[in-house]
Order: C-alpha cells, then structure tokens, then sequence
C-alpha cells in the first residue's frame, strides 16, 4: 500500500476475517488478552480511521495505532526481555523508507531518533543495477554517512539490529548465520558478494526474501556506516522485536502498558 492510500472496502474486508480468525484462534486456546498493533502502514493509510473501527466492531479486539516512538520502545523491550539494562545501548530498525535509532541506559530515559534513511530510499536514488558495482555499494555507503553525521548522543557500547535487513544481511556469510554478529570485516565481504551476484541468484542460495534482496546492498552500506558512525566494530542481531516486546509489555502492566513504555524500556526483571 502506498503512503497515504487507502485499503478500501475490499482490503478492509478481508483484514477484518484475517483478525477475526485469529482473535478466535487465541480465545480458542485461552487467551486472557488479545493486542491487535498497527505500525508504519496503518498510520499512513488514509482510511485508518475506518480500518480501526471496522477491526474493533468485529472482533471486540481494540486496535493500538502506534507512533514510531512507540514501536522503538516495544523494539527495545523485546530486545531486552524486561532485563534491566546494565550499559548504553542503541538498537537498529532499518525499514524500507526510514529508520529508527533507539538509546537506553542505565542512568537515561529511552531515546528515538528517526531518520530518512532506509534502503529502499537509499537505493532509490540512483538505480544501482543487478547486481550493483562496488563503487555503486561505496556511493551508497558515502551518502549513508552524510545523512548520519548529524546524528549525536552518547556513544553506545552495543549495538543491536531488528527487522527484516539485518536478518537478511546475516543469512548471506557463514559465520554471522552462526552467531548472528554483523561485524565490518564481514560486511566487506558481504558487500563484495553482493556486487558480484544478481538478486535471483541470492535469493536461491541464501533463502533470502526477495522483497528484500535488491535492497540488502543498500542495508550492508547503512550498517556499516551505522557502526563507523558509532565507533563500534560489530552489530548484534536479535530475533526478538516489536512482537516480543508487546507480548512482554502488555503482560507485565497490563491496560496501562502503552503509557508505561518508556519506563518499561528500562528494565523490570531482577
């Protein structure tokens, strides 16, 4: 769905019987609460108001439309688990269009940074072709550092990824598929793989999405500048995110989970 489009009556509908069945599903298995979510896409869709209603009338479920600062602090809770957070840590949402850039510490509130500075956009700008040159995958890297050189804040002292680009990027070398660390070494090497091999074909050797396959030269250039940017050598990959940390926050505060996030994101577990 475009930004600022609407789903209609059509896609509406057929949202509607796609969350029926699963808030019947969850009750079915004795489910004490049910969260529906709406991220990026519902918050642009020009009919969201209708989406929210339709959603609710029919399956008693209310429909939690997130801001981004909200999604990074569910991010970062289900990143953490609900540990407390013993050191400066920055987690990494890269999407399509943007990304978002969430700090927490010991002594410090949470923090969000969004920035336009997502792959799609990135690799946008200048067709970089199939597969791209490396001086293409470089030029890409040099225009993610411009974008962040504004970023400042506390240095972290781990980095952490999200989402659909760092878990791709891990899928295409050996060692991060194993220990899911992206580290700048590697991303050379991965950068050099993916200016040598089309999509079609990194999509058949690594079972990477290809939706996200065109795109992952660009992920690997902002990943790297990430971590030039932040003086770290190597970037984290988690498996848990948004979804986890929802489960975590509605669990642990209840009705009142979404005003408790920022607090949340510090940490409650002994």
């Amino acid at each position: 769905m475009r930004d600022g489009a609407a789903l209609g009556s059509e896609g509406r509908a057929a949202l509607v019987v796609a969350l029926d069945g699963y808030a019947s599903t969850a009750r079915a298995h004795g489910a004490a609460a049910i969260t529906f979510l709406g991220t990026e896409p519902l918050r642009l869709a020009a009919d969201a108001a209708r989406i929210v209603h339709d959603v609710e009338s029919a399956t008693g479920v209310p429909v939690h439309v997130l801001s981004h600062e909200e999604e990074a602090f569910l991010t970062l809770i289900g990143v953490t688990g609900g540990r407390p957070v013993r050191h400066e840590i920055l987690v990494v949402d890269i999407g399509g269009g943007s990304s978002e850039l969430a700090t927490v510490g010991p002594e410090r509130r949470a923090e969000v940074i969004g920035l336009q500075l997502g792959s799609a956009r990135l690799a946008g700008r200048r067709p970089a072709g199939d597969p791209p040159s490396m001086v293409a995958i470089d030029a890409m890297t040099a225009r993610a550092r411009r974008i962040l050189s504004d970023v400042v804040g506390t240095a972290p002292r781990e980095i952490i990824g999200v989402g659909g680009t760092a878990s791709n990027l891990v899928k295409v070398h050996p060692a991060a598929l194993d220990d899911r660390m992206l580290t700048r070494e590697r991303l050379v090497e991965v950068k050099s793989m993916l200016a040598t091999e089309p999509a079609a074909a990194v999509v058949e050797r690594y079972l990477v999405n290809p939706v996200r396959a065109r795109l992952l030269p660009a992920g690997a250039a902002i990943v790297d500048a990430i971590l030039e940017h932040f003086g770290l050598d190597q970037m984290r990959v988690s498996e848990s995110s948004l979804r986890e940390g929802a489960i975590e926050a509605v669990h642990h505060a209840g009705p009142a989970w979404r005003d408790r996030l920022a607090e949340l994101a510090q940490g409650w577990r002994t």
